[in-house]
């Protein structure tokens, strides 16, 4: 019989590659790691990990209970949970995943809610932008993850696909998306049958130039104003979408610099040196000392969301969450 302990061992050394350092995320021995791989195979008849010197890979059998591990272990936490938040939700425990300006705005009002009417109920919290933050939830690593997705933009005809680039602070880094592969494209996975998705809110994107700028006054202005002016760019999702708006209006921004930290972004664009657009939530959680925000058109909003998986939405301390999260978003102000 596989015990569920042994499944969360064999995810760990899978993600690891070395019993040394799947001991070390388990905060266990490696013997005890040895011990409880020798069962696994045991109850499941057959080797599921071969190994070569030093290194270590899953055989087919260890590959195909990997898979399954990550359904295995979030109905189970679902059962646990559901079970333990059945007298009114005196316990429970959710870890939950958002994107920074989702932190910083929406997360600690529904947090604050939540424990003021279920103080039992345990909340814990990691950054990440999507796509890394669904993968997280498919993983079995969260219960909800807050996540956004910019609409599809059609391109002018003529223009190119690729921005420019300067000199790039610290830019996409090892683990971003490139373009065009399946992790990089993939905003429409939300819709498939394994996510429940809880629609937050739609927040705009608006231009920041310095408040010295020619438009800071303007009020509103179309985005091919902008044109010949140098840009700061966000995290490598907003980056692309920032591209397909300005080649959609017919021209290509030149990208001088690139940061997912909103701050830095307040005082590259302060410092005179480009421009930017920014979701208002960022603006929310920044000091804008030194710029002006302008309203672009066309009009860009992102679709921001709760999701998780069917079987833990039945779980009540993560529907209580969620419907907080829901509350949180109405209170947004928005234009």
């Amino acid at each position: 019989m596989i015990e569920p302990r042994h499944l969360r061992v064999l995810r760990a050394v899978a993600a690891t590659g070395s019993f040394s350092a799947a001991a070390r995320e388990l905060g266990c021995t490696q013997p005890a790691v040895s011990q409880q791989m020798k069962a696994l195979e045991q109850s499941s008849g057959t080797p599921l990990l071969v190994r070569t010197g030093r290194e270590m890979r899953l055989t087919q059998a260890g590959e195909a209970l990997v898979r399954h591990a990550a359904g295995i272990l979030a109905g189970l936490t679902a059962a646990e949970e559901e079970v333990a938040a059945i007298a009114g939700l005196r316990a429970g425990r959710v870890r939950l995943v958002s994107f920074p300006s989702g932190s910083s705005t929406l997360v600690p009002t529904a947090l604050a809610e939540l424990r003021e009417s279920f103080p039992g109920t345990r909340v814990s919290l990691v950054e990440a932008e999507p796509p890394r933050s669904v993968e997280m939830l498919r993983a079995g690593d969260c219960e909800i993850a807050v996540a956004f997705r910019y609409p599809e933009v059609q391109r002018a005809a003529g223009v190119g696909a690729a921005a420019g680039t300067g000199a790039v602070a610290d830019a996409e880094g090892p683990g971003a998306p490139a373009e065009g592969t399946a992790e990089g494209t993939a905003e429409g996975s939300w819709g498939k049958d394994d996510l429940v998705v809880r629609p937050l809110l739609s927040d705009r994107l608006v231009g920041v130039v310095p408040e010295g700028h020619r438009l800071a006054s303007a009020g509103a202005v179309d985005i091919g104003e902008l044109a010949g002016e140098p840009w700061i760019a966000g995290c490598p999702r907003c980056r692309r979408h920032l591209v397909d708006v300005c080649e959609a209006a017919g021209f290509t921004p030149r990208i001088d610099f690139a940061t997912d930290d909103y701050p830095a972004v307040i005082g590259l664009v302060a410092a005179g040196l480009g421009v930017a657009v920014l979701p208002e939530l960022a603006l929310e959680s920044v000091r804008a000392k030194g710029t002006a925000t302008v309203e672009v058109e066309p009009a860009v909003r992102r679709e921001v969301v709760a999701l998780t998986l069917p079987d833990l939405a039945r779980v009540p301390a993560v529907a209580a969450t969620l419907d907080r999260l829901e509350s949180a978003a109405r209170r947004e102000p928005r234009p």
